[in-house]
């Protein structure tokens, strides 16, 4: 039965969890990703086994969670859960073998990060190729307690990323959109160009792209970039 509230909403729960640990898996990890939809830089996964003993309160998606509380809550996270990692998958890696699969990609990664290792997968949406049982959940951050955790961590550490490239890169205003498709971004992008870290397979920074739509030039470039 799916978790619903009486206004058809799902109710984020660990309903799914305890009955996994009734069935004798006792490390259900969580995965999710954030940044399918950025026009710049990485799409990053996290993977969460969440403690039964030390529990996290207000466990939601983090798209519903304003970013203050996705702070605290991913410090909870990571400071009582048994197990969390992140991964990432770069820009032209995504423009190579397209963003479904890049973020599958992260997810494997972020799940293989797990110490000790996961016996079953709950994740949003999609499956992944690794070799454990996996129920991947149509909205599943919305609706069980450790895809929601991955989602928030995996959220916060994106979020970091922006800032950071937003020293680098300040006229595209990285912080305030996290490299999505705002007006704000796309006049950044006509104005400017799009950076060696903008995802060129990407309307509109494809129409706007001054680099060769080859991505170990394009990466090679942003390397002789930096070091200069």
């Amino acid at each position: 039965m799916r978790p619903e509230s009486a206004g058809g909403q799902f109710r984020c729960e660990a309903t799914l969890e305890r009955e996994l640990r009734a069935r004798g898996f006792y490390c259900v990890a969580g995965v999710d990703e954030v940044g399918r939809g950025s026009l710049f830089g990485p799409v990053v996964a996290a993977a969460v086994i969440l403690s039964p003993d030390r529990p996290v309160r207000g466990l939601n998606d983090s798209k519903l969670l304003d970013a203050e509380r996705r702070e605290v809550l991913s410090a909870r996270i990571r400071e009582r859960a048994v197990a969390w990692a992140v991964a990432a998958v770069d820009a032209a890696t995504i423009d190579s073998i397209n963003i479904y699969q890049a973020s599958r990609v992260a997810m494997r990664m972020a799940v293989g990060r797990l110490i000790p290792a996961p016996d079953f997968l709950l994740i949003d949406a999609v499956p992944i190729d690794v070799a454990l049982p996996q129920r991947p959940l149509i909205k599943g951050d919305a609706r069980c307690h450790a895809i929601a955790a991955a989602s928030i961590v995996a959220k916060v550490h994106r979020d970091a990323v922006m800032r950071v490239w937003d020293q680098v890169f300040p006229e595209y205003g990285l912080a305030s959109h996290k490299g999505y498709s705002t007006p704000e971004h796309c006049l950044a992008i006509e104005k400017f160009g799009p950076t060696p870290l903008h995802r060129l397979s990407f309307e509109p920074v494809r129409a706007h792209c001054r680099f060769p739509i080859d991505y170990n030039p394009q990466m090679q470039l942003f390397d002789t970039a930096g070091a200069a």
